[in-house]
């Protein structure tokens, strides 16, 4: 193990039971819930275990390695930190613990357009390796702006999301009074009381806001007033009027997240993409949205050649990260798992989850006698019912 894991949380239940206790619970149901009944929320990560994958074990075997390569970068694990909006409210400055590890730790880290920390933050404390996740804003010119920013912020990938055509209807959100800053009601006072250090580290770090976006944004917006301005200021329905001026603006790797369809996967190959996300947007977008682990094999057997297919959305474990690359993944993400670490182990919650995750990794790689990330399909159990 290394030095940096805490044998205290050795799973990823253990950092969400532990940041529950931590964070207050407006903050922590926006980090853990989904939309509607959370129906997709549970399909995403109950489907991705149902993968089996079989072991060789007579095999003449060597070291196991867990480097990959994608957007032609070579990375020390198959698998990232997504992009996730108000970090900084779930855990404060959480973005910078996080981008700080990812860097440290050879993995991507990807900032979210609406996260609480800026562009050229994230690319100080990664040395201009931070990618970048862009909400297509409705103006031309807060758009080309935008990624100028990005641009000489050195981002070598940039994100285009395309699974928000409307804000997610969120019960939680909308029962809590969700703001930024939170709403101040007695029953949000009271949640922030109980949970002192993440209350001290909100006054040490200040009231999270939306960085990036803090030369276009009113300020104080409640949960009704942000949902009015990211409709005004951000067009969330791409098409290919849409997208040419951006690839074409746009010199870097261009990837294109919250792709579900092999419809939209062949659009994103025929509109120059680089590389897909298959992702529900974690299920809090569509709760009747089909499991990112049943929309992957299809795509990534008809596509995978053609365009670098990635994967987020449910996964919580190193089991996890060898099933969705046995099923054609080419590299994954995930956003609350590691915001669970934050919660738990504050600024050492990022380096150790990546570190849990990567030891879970290479011993299921090891287990089934599995030498490069890249053969993991050849261990991958064929579900004969699907």
């Amino acid at each position: 193990m290394a030095k940096e894991f805490n044998p205290d949380y050795p799973s990823m239940d253990d950092l969400r039971n532990k940041a529950m206790l931590r964070i207050p619970r407006f903050a922590f149901e926006y980090l853990d819930g989904g939309c509607n009944e959370d129906v997709s929320v549970v399909r995403n990560t109950a489907e991705i275990r149902e993968v089996q994958l079989q072991p060789r074990y007579l095999r003449n075997k060597g070291i196991s390695s867990t480097k990959t390569t994608v957007m032609g970068m070579e990375f020390d694990a198959p698998f990232g930190i997504a992009p996730v909006g108000l970090q900084g409210l779930m855990w404060p400055n959480s973005p910078e613990i996080l981008a700080k590890a990812a860097h440290k730790n050879k993995i991507p880290f990807i900032l979210s357009t609406v996260t609480t920390m800026h562009i050229e933050r994230a690319s100080e404390l990664t040395e201009g390796n931070a990618w970048f996740q862009l909400y297509n804003p409705a103006e031309d010119s807060l758009r080309d702006d935008i990624l100028n920013r990005a641009e000489a912020a050195q981002c070598p990938v940039l994100v285009l999301l395309c699974d928000v055509p409307t804000f997610g209807y969120r019960p939680r959100d909308i029962r809590n009074g969700l703001a930024l800053p939170p709403k101040m009601s007695i029953t949000n006072i009271l949640q922030i009381m109980g949970k002192p250090t993440w209350a001290f580290n909100t006054l040490k770090y200040g009231q999270p806001t939306f960085e990036t976006l803090k030369p276009y944004t009113p300020e104080g917006l409640n949960l009704k007033q942000l949902g009015q301005f990211m409709d005004k200021t951000f067009s969330g329905r791409l098409n290919e009027e849409r997208i040419k001026p951006i690839r074409d603006k746009w010199k870097g790797k261009l990837v294109l997240k919250g792709v579900a369809s092999e419809q939209d996967a062949q659009d994103a190959i025929r509109l120059g993409f680089d590389g897909i996300i298959v992702s529900n947007h974690g299920g809090r977008q569509l709760d009747a949205a089909q499991s990112t682990i049943s929309s992957l094999p299809g795509i990534a057997a008809k596509y995978g050649d053609q365009i670098e297919v990635m994967m987020d959305s449910g996964l919580r474990s190193g089991p996890d990260i060898a099933r969705a690359m046995s099923s054609g993944a080419k590299f994954t993400f995930m956003g609350r798992s590691f915001l669970y670490g934050c919660g738990a182990l504050g600024n050492k919650g990022g380096d150790h989850t990546i570190s849990m995750l990567k030891t879970q990794f290479k011993q299921v790689m090891d287990q089934l006698c599995c030498e490069r990330v890249e053969d993991l399909p050849k261990h991958l159990i064929p579900n004969e019912s699907k």
